[in-house]
């Protein structure tokens, strides 16, 4: 969503790399265009001018003039103030004391309210709660049922004691269900109301009597990030006419500009507190200010990416791959398949890799990733058989040739899967002999080379302590040295050598003829 503001700052960024010391015509030069790049993200204008003077006071400070490098001091001055109007620190949800915590959502029509109230208790269902999704939604066509279908994808209870589509009295829906999860034993109660196409006083006075009916712990306000500054004219009458304590960004998936996700909270003074992308239900995650700031200024999201890695491997499956490799056994196609399903609990590759630092400027080949690939490869090693996972070498032509008529794919497809697959699997021999990354020096005492180099050490002291020398790793070194060692000072006689011995052709041409 923010590629059009993050290409405008990284090129503003870039013009003052290499200056040793920035006057206050670059200082000028950078807020102007910073300020036009804000614009052209369709941030609020009141919002743009209060950022803009905020960055040229601090460039012209102290700061920034006995900085030993300006231009990064410029960056950090621009994150820092991205993070202050991006709401500053993480807000959290609050609780109530005595259960159930209610948590009444509103926003206008198609702002994906019912979607974001599945996806938020899936989220709190994985956080160890209870929570119950209630349809004070009974304006809106088939609106009850769609929560319904969400609540059952997401495995949370729904209370819909109306039918909906125009019947039943949404108040009073809201405040039975209070007392049914206080019968049922739910800690979190979500309420679902409805929508408008845009702002009236009949949907303001519905939001207003339920919020007085349940008395919600938190008043979520959900706005799509795709409408422009029209998302902050629609939370300010909002905010006027029934309150809210935090703001829901949805759609964040999207092509638009973002300039809400940079308004609303400067605006309102209400956080973002969560941001939804995409139509899973896992696509759903607390909202971190500085994360944000730092993605939008290219410095990637490294620790949403730990995250999601954390809760998509297994631990009790990395320590058995571990102590595998400890044993000395390979790396499997099994080991591979296993890897690759965890890669796709995090989600797409595209995503991922654009959390890393640096990779806005590879957006345009990240984007043409094709997240079909995992999915081929999944289908051919899935064709494999048992046998054939755990050893690659069985794996002549002909099967070679079934595996890819069982996968859909084709000989060639199966022949590059293997290829990169040795590969891997030669690296991973290197990891677990504690040889490090290709080109990079092994850790000592780690793995099957770390007991290598050290009984190496060993022969050498013991060849110390017996007056003598190693023998050398290389057979034409090794066997000079062995010719060296057996031949007395002035003895020209034939060296004594094992009979079995056969001198290489290069050191043969080097010793007397009647040595060779």
């Amino acid at each position: 969503m923010f590629a059009t503001l993050q290409d405008r700052l990284a090129a503003t960024f870039k013009n003052l790399r290499g200056k040793g010391k920035l006057t206050d015509a670059d200082i000028d030069a950078t807020a102007r265009e910073i300020r036009v790049a804000l614009l052209e993200a369709d941030v609020a204008l009141p919002v743009v001018k209060d950022f803009i003077e905020a960055v040229r006071a601090r460039a012209r400070g102290v700061e920034v003039h006995q900085a030993l490098n300006p231009a990064q001091q410029i960056i950090k001055i621009v994150n820092d103030e991205l993070i202050e109007i991006l709401g500053g620190e993480t807000r959290r949800l609050r609780f109530a004391k005595n259960p159930p915590s209610v948590i009444m959502l509103a926003g206008l029509q198609g702002s994906g309210k019912t979607t974001l109230a599945g996806k938020l208790a899936h989220w709190l269902r994985a956080q160890g709660h209870q929570p119950v999704l209630v349809a004070a939604d009974l304006q809106r066509p088939n609106a009850v049922t769609q929560l319904q279908v969400v609540g059952e994808r997401a495995g949370v209870p729904v209370f819909a004691p109306e039918p909906g589509n125009g019947v039943g009295n949404p108040v009073d829906v809201a405040r039975r269900a209070i007392e049914h999860a206080k019968q049922k034993m739910y800690d979190v109660v979500i309420v679902d109301t409805a929508g408008r196409l845009g702002i009236d006083q009949a949907l303001m006075q519905q939001a207003a009597d339920i919020r007085d009916a349940v008395n919600p712990d938190e008043t979520l306000f959900v706005v799509d990030a795709m409408v422009g500054q029209d998302a902050v004219n629609t939370a300010q009458a909002f905010l006027d006419g029934v309150g809210f304590d935090g703001v829901v960004l949805t759609k964040l998936d999207g092509d638009a500009r973002g300039g809400a996700a940079l308004s609303v909270a400067k605006v309102t003074g209400r956080q973002v507190m969560f941001a939804s992308a995409g139509e899973k239900l896992d696509e759903f995650d607390t909202f971190h200010p500085d994360r944000m700031a730092s993605r939008i200024l290219g410095m990637g999201d490294v620790l949403t990416l730990i995250e999601q890695a954390e809760k998509a491997f297994d631990k009790d499956q990395a320590e058995e791959m571990a102590g595998k490799f400890g044993r000395g056994e390979d790396f499997t196609f099994e080991d591979f398949l296993a890897q690759m399903e965890s890669v796709r609990k995090m989600g797409s590759m595209s995503k991922l890799l654009g959390m890393l630092p640096g990779m806005g400027q590879m957006r345009e080949q990240i984007e043409n990733i094709d997240e079909r690939e995992i999915d081929r490869v999944t289908a051919i090693i899935k064709s494999m058989t048992p046998a054939e996972r755990r050893d690659h070498k069985i794996l002549n032509g002909s099967r070679r040739s079934r595996i890819a008529r069982g996968s859909g794919s084709t000989v060639t497809d199966v022949n590059g899967l293997v290829e990169r697959f040795v590969e891997a699997q030669k690296m991973m021999r290197q990891l677990a002999a504690g040889g490090g990354m290709p080109g990079m020096p092994g850790i000592p005492g780690m793995g099957r080379g770390g007991k290598k180099s050290k009984g190496k050490a060993q022969a050498r002291q013991a060849a110390a302590k017996k007056g003598g020398k190693s023998r050398s790793g290389n057979p034409a070194k090794r066997a000079q040295q062995q010719a060296l060692a057996a031949r007395q000072p002035g003895d020209g006689a034939p060296l004594d050598l094992p009979e079995d011995f056969e001198l290489p052709a290069e050191l043969k041409n080097l010793l007397p003829p009647g040595q060779r």
